[in-house]
């Protein structure tokens, strides 16, 4: 603003997510098992928070006027995309999801921006992508 005291500068942090989904449990247990994610609030078929580091993902089940009668055939299109850093080999974690049914693509990178990374969807359609952190732990290294 003109001729006002300097601002104070905002200090903001993202601390919660919230994807509007069909069906709340049958997300909450794909992240939960896919990504060992420990649900921290629920209330059953109609919002789980699951803690993904200094983040929460929270999953609210649509308004009325939304839901569908086959959740299961549900797939949303968004142009939003869920960033997740891993500290296990991206490799076998992308195999292991592959495995449990995952839609997984390819691993690729940005040499000088990023180290690998793949994207993956949920059983809505969100898009997710799993990135390999630059200190894998001592475990994933092969």
């Amino acid at each position: 603003m003109t001729g006002s005291k300097a601002e104070e500068p905002m200090h903001a942090s993202l601390n919660r997510i919230i994807l509007y989904v069909q069906d709340v449990e049958r997300l909450a247990s794909f992240y939960r098992h896919a990504f060992q994610l420990p649900v921290v609030e629920a209330i059953k078929g109609e919002w789980a928070v699951l803690r993904v580091g200094a983040c929460e993902l929270a999953l609210h089940r649509v308004g009325k006027r939304y839901r569908i009668a086959d959740a299961s055939s549900w797939n949303v299109e968004t142009n939003a995309k869920l960033v997740i850093s891993v500290t296990r080999a991206l490799k076998d974690l992308r195999a292991e999801l592959i495995r449990k049914g995952v839609p997984m693509g390819r691993i690729k990178s940005y040499p000088g921006l990023t180290g690998p990374l793949c994207d993956g969807t949920d059983p809505e359609g969100n898009v997710f992508q799993l990135a390999q952190s630059q200190n894998p732990s001592p475990s994933s290294a092969r």
